[in-house]
């Protein structure tokens, strides 16, 4: 058995379009209603031995809500946009559409001024590499969507270019098992239905 860490993406601050980048605002009052429902199907995760969550408000409400009670991790916080920190993507494309183009494609880009998403990656994927436990512990991390996806990206080894096609909806949940440096996906399903004849 290896170490399992599952992510739960936070619940949501604003509509999806709305988003902002390092957006600090708590829970809408929708995203508060989703992660009352989805309390339920997560809170066994609330076993887990060690529970985090990003700085951000929202993810901390979300874990609270979910009565996970975790404690706050800065490394899990959302990737330093530098100057362009609580815009939409569309308003800083309005501001500098040639920066923005820059950004998307070049992952060593920084164009405002803060955090690259290669770096950003390799933070996230560092707290990953340190997380301490021993075979078949468990770890459960609250964060943005954003984080959700550069663990992925790291645990997979894949491209950085792959962040840009991971989808993390709120308040999904996404397990990686291993160990420094040894990540897998863990895809849990619902067990198979057997029919009677």
């Amino acid at each position: 058995m290896h170490l399992r860490v599952t992510f739960v993406a936070a619940a949501r601050s604003s509509a999806l379009l709305a988003e902002r980048f390092e957006d600090d605002r708590p829970l809408d009052q929708a995203g508060w209603e989703e992660a009352q429902r989805a309390a339920a199907e997560l809170l066994p995760l609330a076993a887990a031995e060690l529970r985090y969550c990003a700085p951000t408000p929202r993810s901390r409400a979300t874990g609270d809500v979910l009565g996970y009670a975790p404690l706050v991790q800065l490394a899990l916080r959302d990737c330093d946009m530098g100057r362009w920190r609580g815009f939409t993507l569309g308003e800083a494309m309005a501001r500098e559409p040639e920066a923005v183009d820059s950004w998307l494609s070049d992952p060593r880009s920084t164009p405002h001024g803060g955090e690259s998403l290669l770096a950003f990656i390799a933070r996230v994927g560092a707290w990953l590499d340190t997380r301490p436990g021993e075979d078949g512990g468990s770890i459960v991390a609250v964060a943005e969507p954003s984080v959700v996806r550069a663990a992925l990206v790291y645990a997979l080894k894949a491209p950085p270019s792959t962040y840009w096609n991971i989808d993390v909806r709120p308040l999904s949940a996404v397990t990686v098992t291993g160990r420094a440096g040894r990540w897998n996906l863990r895809v849990d399903g619902a067990p198979a239905q057997t029919r009677r004849v």
